[in-house]
C-alpha cells in the first residue's frame, strides 16, 4: 500500500507560529523529514514513535544531496508510511519543493502542501514594519542572491531590484550583498536606501540591525557562511523600531 507525503510548512521558527493543520500532520506522521531550521521545538508535535530524518541543506556545511532526500521521500511512502517533509518558512519559497514534487509524481505517489508563514512576513512584523505602502511601496520582490555554487547569480534583474519604490527581500544574501549592493548603487539604488538585517526571526537568536543599503554592504564584506539565518530587507519601508533592533 502506498503512503503519502505531506509537505509542511514550519514558518520561521517559532512553533507558535505552526498552522492547526501543520500540526496535526506532524502528530499522525509515521516520519518526518526536517530541515535544520525546522528542527527544535517544532518536533516536539511529532508522535511518539515517528521516524525524524534531518534532512537540511546548511551554507558551508556537509549536506545530503537534493536526490537522496527525494529518493527518501518516496521510499518511506512506498512502504505505505505517511510522511512530512518539514520545511522552513513558506515549503513554495526558495525550498526546492518542484524537485521533490517532480520526484513524488514519477513514482506515482500523492501529496499534499500546506503553506505557512513565510519569513519575511515574520521579518517585517518583528522590526514593526509593514512590507507594502498603498503610494510608495506598491510592489514586494523576493529573490535568492545565491547560486548552486554559493555565489552572486549572474543573471539578476539588477532595473527591477533597484525600484526604489519597491520592498524588496534579499535571502541567502549574507554573503553576497556586498558585491549586490555595488551592483544596486551602480544601477540607480540610492544607497542611503533603508535596509535592515534580520537574523534568526522568531527564536531566542533574533537580531535586527537597522542601517542603509550602503552602511549593510560595510557592515557584510567579507562575511562568511554560518550563523543563524538571515534575511536582507530594503526599500522606503524597511525603518522604524521592532522587538530585539538595534540602529546602525
Amino acid at each position: 500500500m502506498t503512503g503519502f507525503v505531506s509537505f509542511v510548512s514550519s514558518g520561521p521558527g517559532d512553533p507558535e507560529l505552526l498552522t492547526l493543520k501543520a500540526v496535526n500532520r506532524l502528530a499522525a506522521a509515521d516520519a518526518v523529514l526536517f530541515d535544520d531550521l525546522s528542527a527544535g521545538p517544532i518536533l516536539s508535535h511529532a508522535r511518539a514513535g515517528a521516524d525524524l530524518v534531518g534532512v537540511g541543506k546548511r551554507a558551508g556545511r556537509a549536506s545530503p544531496k537534493q536526490d537522496h532526500v527525494s529518493r527518501l521521500l518516496v521510499d518511506y511512502a512506498r512502504s505505505g508510511a505517511r510522511v512530512v517533509r518539514l520545511k522552513s518558512g513558506d515549503a513554495g519559497l526558495f525550498g526546492r519543493l518542484e524537485e521533490e514534487i517532480v520526484a513524488l509524481r514519477a513514482a506515482g505517489i500523492g501529496f499534499e502542501i500546506i503553506p505557512g508563514v513565510p519569513s519575511p512576513c515574520a521579518a517585517a512584523a518583528a522590526a514593526g514594519i509593514p512590507l507594502t505602502r498603498r503610494l510608495s511601496a506598491r510592489r514586494v520582490q523576493f529573490v535568492t542572491a545565491a547560486d548552486v555554487s554559493g555565489s552572486l547569480p549572474p543573471d539578476l534583474n539588477l532595473a527591477a531590484l533597484a525600484d526604489p519604490l519597491a520592498t524588496t527581500v534579499i535571502f541567502m544574501g549574507r554573503r553576497t550583498f556586498h558585491a549586490l549592493a555595488q551592483r544596486l548603487i551602480a544601477a540607480g539604488l540610492p544607497g542611503a536606501t533603508p535596509a535592515l538585517l534580520a537574523e534568526g526571526i522568531s527564536t531566542p537568536a533574533q537580531t535586527i540591525w537597522r542601517g542603509t543599503v550602503a552602511a549593510l554592504a560595510d557592515r557584510l564584506a567579507g562575511a562568511e557562511a554560518g550563523g543563524p539565518p538571515a534575511l536582507i530587507l530594503y526599500g522606503p519601508l524597511a525603518v522604524g523600531e521592532g522587538k530585539g533592533a538595534t540602529d546602525a
